[in-house]
């Protein structure tokens, strides 16, 4: 299953499009961003399980990868 959604980040006084793409796989259970720098990766893998659990949603028992293009973005958090 791919997923693919628009969305926008903030850089001082502009905004910058952002094309988030999410995919799903059965392998063995993982959550992988791809994109982004080391340090911003750890910070916003949590945030996206918390975002899950607290819409009132299971977080699935499959491999999960997201991809957010451009990766050269700094603003996003």
């Amino acid at each position: 299953m791919t997923a693919t959604v628009m969305t926008a980040t903030t850089g001082g006084d502009d905004a910058r499009l952002v094309h988030v793409e999410v995919d799903t796989d059965r392998k063995l259970p993982s959550f992988i961003i791809v994109g982004l720098p080391d340090s911003s990766v750890r910070e916003n893998r949590e945030r996206a399980m918390a975002a899950i659990r607290n819409a009132g949603f299971q977080w699935p028992r499959r491999r999960v990868i997201v991809n957010l293009a451009p990766a050269d973005l700094t603003g996003i958090n």
